[in-house]
C-alpha cells in the first residue's frame, strides 16, 4: 500500500494504472493489510486481538489499515464496548470475496516456501 496516497471517504484510492493487479495492490498489497484480513477471516476482530498476532502489527500502522479497509468497504466495524468506546470488525461481503486470495497464498506459501506452517496449522492457532 503506498503510504503516500490517501483513500478518499468513498474508499476511491488514486491509481498508477487501470490494471486490475496494480489497482488491488493499491489498496491490498503492503505488509500488513492482508494479513488483517486472514485474522478476520479467522475470527479475530477487535483491536487486541490483532495485537496479538504474531507478525507484531504496530499500533499505529493497524490504526491506520483498518480505517482504510473500512473507508474501501472491505471491513465494517460495532461497537462492543462504550466506556471506553471500543470496535469490533468483520468483513463485509466485498471483503470476504478476498477468502480466496488467502487460500491461493496459502497453497502457494505450502508448496514453495521452506518452514512455514500448514493450512491445518494456521487455522488450529486461532481456535
Amino acid at each position: 500500500m503506498n503510504a503516500g496516497k490517501k483513500i478518499s471517504e468513498d474508499g476511491v484510492i488514486p491509481r498508477r494504472s487501470r490494471c486490475p493487479v496494480s489497482s488491488a495492490l493499491e489498496l491490498l498489497g503492503d505488509k500488513w493489510t492482508l494479513l488483517l484480513v486472514r485474522d478476520l477471516l479467522l475470527g479475530k476482530g477487535t483491536y487486541s486481538e490483532f495485537q496479538q498476532s504474531p507478525e507484531g502489527i504496530p499500533t499505529n500502522i493497524l490504526a491506520d489499515r483498518l480505517k482504510r479497509l473500512q473507508a474501501a468497504d472491505i471491513i465494517d466495524r460495532q461497537p462492543y464496548q462504550e466506556k471506553p468506546l471500543r470496535y469490533r470488525y468483520r468483513l463485509t461481503d466485498k471483503g470476504r470475496d478476498l477468502l480466496p486470495v488467502i487460500n491461493a497464498l496459502i497453497d502457494w506459501g505450502e508448496r514453495h516456501l521452506e518452514g512455514v506452517l500448514s493450512r491445518a496449522e494456521i487455522e488450529a492457532r486461532f481456535d
